[in-house]
């Protein structure tokens, strides 16, 4: 008996520290993450804060921050959250485009394109934010249709951060007649409309929009819609502007 109550104890001692270690083990791994988030926010913080709110040309809504394409005067109008590193945005605009592109020119569908930057937060890096940045130069310079098409026709793999480069940024530019210029390049370079993207991505949170694409029509997201199509949603833009 007095051997098994010391077999007992022993395994007592053992089971209370492997107890302690893995406290040990869960408290120094939190505090790594926590030292993680901290230093992360750091930089986004600084990110946020590096120079003035600056909208693009033409900008609208609320705090500037929608890029319209279309006229003012159509009778239906689309919200469209995206972003240029996200692979579903591009599976949008290239399903899309092509009745985009007709209302829009018909003067029948307004699109109102919000930039954001998910996917930098979501694998790091600062090609969300860059794309759109140059994005936002290419509506300074009465171009951002094209530009923005060029973008989604050359989007790297998600997890590549290939527009984090201007460099990058300002060749597909020259997909674009007319678009690379010294201001421009400038725009792009000097990040003039960083801070402008952060704070869309912000009004982004705000929205507690489940991701992008974010598609609205009428309040409603039509990107969950799994009974949409262009052609359904063509003869919807249709029926609103006979009225």
């Amino acid at each position: 008996m007095a051997a098994e109550r010391e077999k007992q104890k022993s395994a007592e001692k053992r089971r209370r520290a492997l107890i302690v270690g893995a406290s040990v083990v869960c408290v120094l791994g939190l505090a790594a993450v926590i030292g993680v988030i901290a230093a992360n926010a750091g930089k986004d913080k600084g990110s946020k804060d590096a120079g003035p709110v600056v909208a693009p040309s033409g900008a609208q809504g609320k705090d500037s921050l929608a890029i319209p394409v279309g006229k003012d005067g159509a009778k239906s109008t689309l919200t469209v959250w995206e972003d240029f590193r996200c692979p579903a945005c591009q599976a949008f605009e290239t399903r899309y485009r092509p009745v985009l592109h007709e209302l829009t020119d018909a003067g029948k569908l307004r699109v109102d394109y919000h930039l954001v930057r998910l996917i930098d937060g979501n694998l790091g890096g600062t090609g969300s934010l860059r794309a759109a940045n140059a994005a936002a130069c290419a509506q300074d310079a009465g171009k951002f249709r094209d530009y923005h098409d060029v973008l989604y026709a050359n989007q790297p793999q998600e997890s590549d951060d290939a527009f984090a480069s201007d460099d990058k940024l300002i060749q597909l530019a020259g997909k674009v007649p007319g678009l690379d210029t010294s201001s421009f390049r400038s725009c792009v370079k000097d990040g003039t409309h960083n801070s402008w993207v952060n704070r869309s991505q912000q009004a982004f949170e705000a929205g507690k929009f489940g991701g992008t694409p974010t598609v609205l029509f009428d309040g409603k997201n039509i990107y969950q819609d799994q009974s949409m199509t262009p052609e359904k949603l063509k003869q919807m833009v249709e029926a609103a502007d006979r009225g």
